[in-house]
């Protein structure tokens, strides 16, 4: 090991350099960065200096605030400060409640709609695109029985590696274990080589899904309006309540009248007034 390399272990960051990188992260994404974050966003940094070969976290910091690091390291700053864990069928009720629900109420109500059978899904911090596939399966099952029922599937996340993972649509083989079996046999592909225990979704599967990177901070503007329905789940637990405030006015309005927004399980709309009606746990119907 390297001198640099030793002494950048030696180091830790500074509480003053976690509070300015904190400020600037919330500043850009709404990301609140806890106290008790500092150890694994120190960590994570580390890495990252070593790809650039700093050998302190103050040059790091001075880079990455800098005129030149907003604009060169922002991105794989927020890649390395942001969490993403999800699995496919996650908090699987809200996938139920949309196939034996919400679409079935869609087909009743398309014929008095200008866009049809054609309907427009949004998975808002999609991740590495797990919960998008999971969306793409459920509405390719409910389209064997309603042969009119057209789709397309927006996912969205801030960080562009796990956007990179996911448009890919590669998985390792155990990471798909609790995919059905019989979807599993019509949407999963696996790999002939032995040596690679992954598997990928079929390209019909991975052209149903249109990926970009979002923020939404700001006014997603890839993504268009009149949405049927938004899964925007365990995304606004890292925002404080005004930040929260902001991104669920922003997600309303993206949403058609009688559109959904599924929220994660322990997110609520609770004390921001917005033109949603609780219909089930953490599922929201615009009026």
């Amino acid at each position: 090991m390297e001198n640099s390399e030793l002494n950048i272990y030696k180091q830790e960051l500074t509480l003053e350099e976690y509070s300015k990188l904190c400020s600037t992260i919330y500043n850009i994404c709404g990301i609140h960065l806890q106290d008790t974050k500092k150890l694994t966003v120190e960590g994570r940094i580390r890495k990252r200096m070593k790809s650039l070969k700093m050998d302190s976290y103050s040059t790091y910091i001075n880079y990455a605030l800098s005129e030149t690091g907003m604009k060169e390291e922002l991105i794989p700053l927020i890649d390395v400060v942001t969490t993403n864990k999800t699995d496919f069928f996650r908090e699987n009720a809200h996938f139920e409640y949309l196939s034996q629900t919400v679409l079935p109420n869609f087909i009743e109500k398309s014929r008095s709609r200008e866009r049809g059978n054609y309907f427009q899904f949004w998975s808002a911090g999609c991740s590495t695109g797990e919960e998008p596939y999971t969306l793409a399966i459920v509405l390719n099952e409910f389209a064997e029985s309603n042969r009119d029922f057209r789709f397309m599937i927006y996912a969205s996340d801030i960080s562009t590696e796990v956007l990179k993972h996911a448009s890919l649509g590669i998985y390792e083989l155990d990471k798909a274990d609790v995919i059905p079996s019989n979807y599993k046999k019509k949407y999963l592909l696996k790999s002939k080589n032995p040596e690679k225990q992954v598997v990928r979704f079929i390209p019909q599967v991975r052209s149903q899904i249109e990926f970009s990177r979002v923020n939404l901070m700001r006014e997603a503007t890839d993504i268009p309006s009149n949405l049927d329905v938004i899964f925007c789940r365990n995304v606004i637990i890292y925002f404080d309540k005004k930040t929260q405030e902001q991104v669920l006015k922003r997600l309303a309005s993206k949403l058609s009248p009688g559109g959904y927004l599924f929220l994660g399980h322990s997110e609520t709309i609770m004390g921001i007034e917005l033109p949603l009606t609780r219909v089930a746990s953490t599922i929201y119907q615009k009026k």
